[in-house]
């Protein structure tokens, strides 16, 4: 039998690692001046609007999914969104019963993942009990920007994202319509969960390292007059 070379073991073990890439990278950098709210104000309507999460084990293995309830304003001007806020109570992570089978989890269910997210190891919801978004730019997506995985995508959405005690901004392309009486935002878009510090245990502990770092957020943002 023919000896795996070096260079395939690794390629077969780096197509194993990698997860199939349905989102957008968002790109990261310092704190951003928030855009201030101009023309018409939109209400967000929670009911009609979602923020779905996705995280993974090492390797994009054991997908753990759920959403977030979100609240807010938007506001645009000729046509445009200029600016606004979008809020979610970490109270309000609700983990999908689907992905999580208590028969491989060794009895643990959706709800324990719940409450182990909100708790200090993660989340830490009694300290810091909200997830904020402040929009600080909106600009058109270049015409020379790579294809995004959001269909029909022409607008590059800027903003500060706080988690816990850390705000860092980040970028992701997304589809954004306006009319007289709605603003819709749809976006899928990947986030590194260190940035914000949300680690289990300290750094370099073995289970946080069995957690992939990539976090997907799949927005659909859906704003009334």
């Amino acid at each position: 039998m023919k000896k795996l070379s070096v260079l395939a073991l690794a390629a077969a073990m780096f197509a194993v690692s990698c997860k199939e890439s349905k989102t957008d990278t968002a790109t990261t950098t310092e704190v951003q001046e928030v855009a201030t709210q101009q023309g018409e104000n939109f209400v967000v309507n929670s009911e009609s609007s979602t923020i779905k999460w996705t995280g993974y084990h090492k390797g994009g293995l054991n997908p753990r999914f759920g959403i977030a309830l979100t609240t807010g304003e938007l506001s645009a001007e000729n046509g445009n969104l200029i600016a606004g806020t979008l809020t979610s109570e970490v109270q309000s992570i609700k983990t999908d019963l689907a992905s999580v089978d208590p028969k491989t989890t060794e009895g643990k269910t959706a709800a324990d993942l719940d409450a182990h997210l909100k708790s200090a190891d993660f989340f830490d919801a009694e300290k810091y009990p909200v997830v904020k978004f402040d929009i600080t730019k909106v600009e058109d997506l270049a015409a020379d920007a790579p294809k995004s995985n959001v269909e029909g995508a022409n607008k590059l959405v800027s903003g500060n994202l706080t988690i816990k005690d850390k705000t860092v901004n980040v970028s992701f392309p997304a589809k954004v319509e306006v009319t007289d009486t709605q603003i819709s935002l749809v976006s899928k878009f990947t986030i590194n969960r260190q940035d914000w510090g949300l680690a289990y245990g300290t750094e370099g502990d073995p289970k946080d390292w069995m957690i992939s770092k990539d976090v997907d957020m799949d927005m659909n943002i859906v704003a009334k007059k």
